[in-house]
């Protein structure tokens, strides 16, 4: 089933007609690999905006009370896709014409669903509007894994560029990039071929921080990772030994390349991003704030996202749960 109550999707085709599925309707990769024109994205994400608009239509007509909650990725999408189309700096610009305006104006249509919903919520009503990143350019690809390579710290089989690893020698490697952001340390007793011991941990950890910390773009000397986290300084749970050893905070206008992520280990570790996914966001935190507003007074100071669900329990009259780690925006107390 893609809804719960399995039903429920069936209903709101019934009542709109029929409906992208997809966790992401906007179909980027085509636009990414020139199966789409940028009008003919822009068209098909025009469908799919409507569709989420009528469903925002549909449930502001018989929501009464409760929880309501609608997302829309359109903002997010189109900021990756047409960041070229407005900055003459990227490496894919584009002197687009009437396309330069496509992410100003996404913001422009955010305001008027906003506008509408603000004219049918009453004053017993909260309303919260939250984005959880900004945005940012995406100048150029940083491959973490050519540069551990390049460090010392993997070992590889052969010079070839790799996919998932497949030519990575376990037995010599002590550090490994997986995914946008993580670092994880080729652990012993938790990676099938690890190597390092718990004792040497820290002080890996510690050399490694220092040296990424150090890395600077030979183009214009800026530093490509500007703040570097430890798992258990920023996360907390049963799952904190799931979680990256390091969390690479990249600097605005750089970010993992598309080969890190999956392994691979490409000859230039930096490179201009000359892709049409020109904007992103996976960077360090502070660089990248969201936004969050609401028709009541916040009374945090340094509101995060880790309070959106202790707030949203408060609203209800509801304790957070054991674990949580915010606090609730609407009181004095909290933004810690």
């Amino acid at each position: 089933p893609i809804s719960t109550p399995e039903d429920y999707s069936g209903e709101i085709a019934e009542e709109i007609g029929l409906y992208y599925t997809q966790g992401i309707p906007e179909d980027s990769k085509a636009l990414s690999e020139n199966v789409l024109a940028d009008g003919e994205f822009l068209q098909q994400t025009d469908i799919a905006f409507g569709e989420e608009t009528d469903m925002l239509e549909l449930e502001l007509g018989r929501f009464h009370s409760g929880l309501l909650f609608f997302y829309i990725g359109r903002v997010d999408q189109l900021s990756h896709m047409f960041w070229r189309t407005m900055d003459p700096k990227h490496p894919a610009y584009e002197s687009a014409g009437v396309l330069r305006a496509v992410i100003e104006n996404t913001y422009v249509e955010m305001d008027a669903v906003l506008g509408r919903v603000l004219g049918v919520v009453d004053e017993n009503t909260t309303l919260i509007v939250l984005s959880d990143h900004g945005f940012a350019p995406f100048y150029k690809a940083f491959n973490l894994n050519s540069w551990l390579a390049r460090a010392g710290y993997v070992t590889l089989t052969d010079d070839t560029e790799g996919e998932f690893f497949q030519n990575v020698d376990w037995k010599g490697t002590r550090a490994y990039g997986v995914g946008f952001n993580g670092l994880y340390l080729n652990m012993k007793g938790r990676e099938a071929g690890g190597i390092v011991t718990e004792e040497e941990r820290d002080a890996l950890l510690e050399e490694i921080t220092e040296k990424l910390l150090a890395v600077k773009d030979p183009g214009n000397g800026k530093q490509v990772i500007t703040k570097i986290y430890r798992a258990e300084d920023i996360y907390s749970g049963p799952f904190l030994e799931d979680a990256p050893d390091l969390v690479i905070g990249y600097n605005s206008g750089y970010r993992a390349s598309w080969e890190t992520v999956l392994g691979s280990f490409s000859k230039d570790i930096l490179r201009d991003n000359a892709q049409k996914w020109s904007g992103d966001h996976l960077m360090e935190a502070d660089l990248v704030p969201g936004i969050l507003l609401s028709n009541r007074k916040i009374a945090a100071e340094h509101p995060t996202l880790r309070d959106l669900a202790p707030t949203i329990l408060g609203e209800f009259g509801i304790e957070k749960q054991e674990g949580m780690t915010g606090d609730n925006i609407f009181e004095k107390e909290s933004g810690k």
